[in-house]
């Protein structure tokens, strides 16, 4: 593997204009001979590539094998990209190799003499016999953009001895070769009359004098068609011939499918080397075609998007706009689109019926699942708080309804009145718990709600417990003091655009500012991705162009060098970006919807705690901040339904070593208790659990075994 050692990261000069400097990280060191060593190291994977050049790192990035190992951790949109640069640039060459040469010292008669001999026959091709291939530049011949007609006489042409002997070889074997069709077919990106084809055939071109059977004479064409054959028809260094291909019938070209791919496909199908299709003049249309294509459709859609103002976060957030692109691709050339009478009345309908159906069968899940009832408080632009009811359950999470509670949201009577119609609605047996946040007129009517329904908890959201204790980490001295120093760097660099750019061209295009899943997490967030960006902001203050910038000469640019050049600034950050991830995680896990929170976040809590202990290790330090976790925390820490969760996860209760906490194994009991009323029923439960705590049967499997780390609690015991 190769080291980093003695490297130091470098901007990508403003000069290199390749598209995958952008996705890379460049490092030089001074070596002993002067000359500087340079290392690129991909932004995705961390794989670092000595040599090569900037198309081995492209390479790599698109996942294309032959010029190294590739990223299996690229962006899609960032992979289309690269494979579209490379094939951009493959076309390029191809079309410079393609090149018209024109060499007047041939004389014209050299080509008539040529086809002089095989007079008014069609280009017949049998299976011994050598054809001609179905495209201009497969020969090196190319159309002036007008019809041909006339006389051959004027026609500047290279044609070399290797061609008379091919010629030559093809009059013995009695392939007529005089002949040739103009089949003027329109084309995208290639103009009608440029399409000449070497077979027999009714053309399109003008099929005046000079045409028979709608086949155009060779010796009737008197436009001058500059024309370069040396290439194509060159002799082989081992004594074969590449003035035509191998003999294949044009027909199964067409059979195949291949008749109007590029010459590189052809080739390659018939064994031949793409290098020779190159040299013969080929040029690729088919990536420029299809890049048309694609802008036309997206110019489309953008001036559609663009014209009824919608916003254009629809296309990244709406789980129904590729699908609807895939279902007018497949309605083909043609399709109609739906007229106003036809949204306003079928399509609607059916619409409606769909989401009639989800709800239906998520209701069904809350009878056989249960599910919580999920209330978030907001408020509008006009000043008026809404409280908006979702439920949740295994199969998904549904919008009840909202309202407007700007009259009673003080009022613990009023909201223990609406949340007990609400509960009522979805059905008293169906909820498990109700989940709001945890302002004291919310905790109060919850608690009433829990006297009146026997069968489920109130709780509070876990995700803004989270975030009130960020928001007290955030208020002890030297984090606060930290987090200031960094609000100053970022208002400095994002106020002004120069800078900004300098920034983003430093680190690759990152930005150092991440929002989190809420208010105060985004503090931390922003302070890990300082952190992770560290030298290059360090390398951005300290560079000639931050020296040449004249804002840097200002007291703020000043006091921002001051602070990302300050070790003290940085060793703190780290030991802030150490204490709050666990909380971070939990944060995330909290507001995932791949797994349910409980279990999980009563495990993430405890391991936050740890990491706390490990980092700081004296206990009049760790304890502050253990202090503060518990005292945000107890409203969750002590609801049953959390000690269920982490009892009932696998991945947990098995890894516990030695015996469960008694207070953990209680508030099991209680849970049961308390949602299970039926006597029997809770009999079978606790025998069921005791198979569940030594893991007897089909639960001490093997496959159970590895199931408890990769499946979901649900899903194992679905098992």
């Amino acid at each position: 593997m190769i080291s980093l050692e003695g490297f130091e990261p470098v901007a990508v000069s403003p000069h290199k204009q390749d598209p995958a400097w952008k996705h890379c990280q460049l490092f030089i060191k001074d070596q002993p001979n002067g000359v500087k060593a340079e290392l690129k190291k991909c932004i995705y994977c961390g794989k670092v590539f000595q040599g090569g050049g900037i198309n081995r790192l492209k390479s790599h990035l698109a996942g294309r094998k032959g010029n190294g190992p590739t990223c299996d951790q690229t962006p899609p949109d960032v992979r289309l990209s690269m494979l579209q640069s490379l094939d951009h640039g493959i076309a390029a060459f191809r079309h410079r190799k393609s090149q018209i040469v024109t060499n007047p010292h041939h004389s014209p008669s050299e080509l008539d003499n040529s086809f002089a001999e095989n007079g008014e026959c069609k280009l017949m091709v049998g299976p011994d016999s050598n054809s001609l291939v179905n495209q201009e530049e497969d020969v090196g011949m190319s159309g002036n953009g007008v019809g041909l007609s006339g006389n051959l006489t004027n026609v500047p042409l290279e044609v070399d001895n290797s061609y008379r002997s091919n010629a030559a070889m093809h009059r013995s074997a009695g392939v007529p070769i005089s002949n040739f069709s103009v089949n003027q077919e329109e084309d995208a990106g290639m103009s009608v009359d440029r399409r000449v084809r070497w077979r027999g055939g009714t053309s399109s071109a003008d099929t005046g004098s000079g045409s028979v059977d709608g086949v155009t004479k060779l010796s009737n064409v008197s436009a001058p068609i500059p024309i370069a054959v040396g290439s194509a028809f060159s002799e082989d260094t081992q004594g074969r011939s590449t003035g035509f291909p191998n003999s294949y019938w044009l027909e199964n070209e067409e059979e195949v499918g291949i008749s109007n791919t590029n010459v590189s496909v052809r080739k390659r199908v018939r064994g031949e080397s793409a290098v020779g299709a190159a040299n013969a003049g080929t040029v690729n249309n088919n990536y420029e075609v299809k890049e048309v294509g694609n802008q036309q459709i997206h110019m489309a859609i953008g001036r559609f998007l663009y014209e009824i103002q919608a916003p254009l976060d629809v296309v990244k957030n709406s789980v129904y706009f590729q699908p609807m692109i895939d279902a007018i691709v497949s309605g083909g050339k043609g399709t109609i689109a739906p007229s106003y009478d036809d949204l306003r009345d079928w399509i609607l309908k059916n619409a409606v019926g769909e989401v009639k159906s989800d709800i239906h069968q998520h209701m069904e899940t809350w009878a056989r699942t249960g599910c919580s009832l999920l209330v978030n408080q907001w408020s509008s632009e006009k000043g008026k708080t809404l409280l908006n009811f979702a439920v949740q359950c295994p199969e998904g999470t549904i919008y009840l309804k909202s309202v407007d509670a700007s009259y009673f949201i003080f009022s613990p009577d009023a909201l223990f009145e609406f949340l007990k119609e609400v509960v009522e609605e979805v059905g008293v047996g169906h909820v498990l718990q109700v989940i709001t946040n945890t302002e004291e007129q919310f905790a109060v009517a919850g608690k009433r709600l829990m006297d009146t329904f026997p069968t489920l908890y109130w709780s509070p959201c876990g995700a803004t417990s989270i975030d009130l204790i960020l928001e007290d980490f955030g208020k002890v001295e030297w984090i606060n003091s930290v987090i200031e120093q960094a609000r100053s760097v970022t208002r400095f660099i994002y106020k002004h655009v120069v800078i900004l750019n300098m920034m983003r061209r430093y680190t690759f295009g990152n930005d150092i500012v991440r929002l989190g899943v809420t208010r105060f997490a985004t503090n931390f967030t922003t302070l890990k991705q300082m952190a992770d960006l560290k030298f290059n902001l360090q390398s951005m203050v300290t560079s000639k162009e931050w020296m040449c910038c004249p804002y840097s000469k200002t007291p703020e640019g000043s006091a921002v060098l001051d602070i990302l050049s300050n070790h003290s600034f940085w060793s703190a950050c780290i030991l802030v970006t150490h204490l709050t991830n666990p909380l971070l995680r939990v944060l995330r896990i909290v507001g995932s919807q791949k797994r349910a929170a409980m279990g999980y976040v009563f495990a993430g809590i405890y391991r936050a705690k740890e990491t706390i202990k490990r980092e700081l290790v004296k206990r009049e330090e760790y304890m502050v901040y253990w202090d503060i976790i518990d005292y945000r925390w107890k409203k969750l820490w002590h609801l049953p339904l959390h000690a269920a969760g982490f009892y009932l996860n696998p991945k947990f209760f098995y890894s516990v070593k030695g015996d469960l906490h008694n207070e953990i194994i209680s508030r099991m009991f209680d849970c049961i208790e308390r949602l299970v009323p039926d006597i029997k029923i809770q009999d079978e439960v606790i025998k069921e659990i005791n198979l569940y705590k030594n893991a007897v049967g089909d639960l001490g499997r093997n496959l159970a075994v590895r199931a408890r780390d990769n499946l979901l609690p649900g899903e194992d015991l679905s098992l």
